[in-house]
């Protein structure tokens, strides 16, 4: 896979530490609170999984599975959500762990979705962000990286369901995926 790679953006010590900062000011902004991680599958689980093992207060987890890619490299603009909640959130304080904001366009139809669900907060920690991909304005609580509009994969993040196991993030070479 390592002959894929074009280059290594985000090594995995670099992603550690700054999970590790990302966990601390989560622990510290919901101490006392009744903490709930939903992760945006499946390219949310590395990160949600290191992520919960940073933080020092009492959390529960469920997933989420939304569609807005299909098998393509850029959104369609239609989302659909392919697995919901398994339990209520409703008087929680719920954070949505999400790998990479690209268009906002998933995620900005997720956070409606979910308002109607009456949570305490409602807010969004991702590990990456592409703003100059933005195409809706989305509130992000916890960014982790600013990365640039490159095809990455790695560390979750996929080309057809491949390269989520690289323990790094990298740019995928052109020729692999056009």
């Amino acid at each position: 896979m390592r002959e894929d790679i074009k280059e290594i953006l985000l090594t995995t010590e670099s992603l550690a530490q700054k999970i590790k900062e990302l966990g601390h000011n989560i622990s510290r902004d919901y101490k006392g609170k009744d903490l709930v991680l939903i992760g945006i599958l499946k390219g949310s689980v590395m990160f949600m999984a290191d992520l919960m093992k940073e933080i020092t207060i009492p959390c529960s987890m469920d997933f989420m599975a939304v569609s807005s890619y299909g098998s393509s490299t850029t959104s369609s603009g239609v989302v659909r959500i392919l697995k919901d909640l398994d339990f209520e959130i409703e008087g929680k304080d719920v954070l949505i762990v999400e790998d990479i904001i690209d268009s906002g366009i998933t995620l900005k139809y997720l956070m409606e979705y979910l308002k109607a669900r009456k949570a305490n907060s409602l807010e969004i920690v991702c590990l990456l962000t592409k703003p100059e991909r933005r195409k809706v304005q989305i509130d992000v609580r916890y960014t982790g990286f600013t990365v640039p509009d490159e095809f990455l994969v790695g560390y979750g993040l996929d080309y057809a369901e491949k390269y989520r196991n690289l323990p790094y993030i990298g740019i995928l070479k052109e020729e692999v995926y056009k």
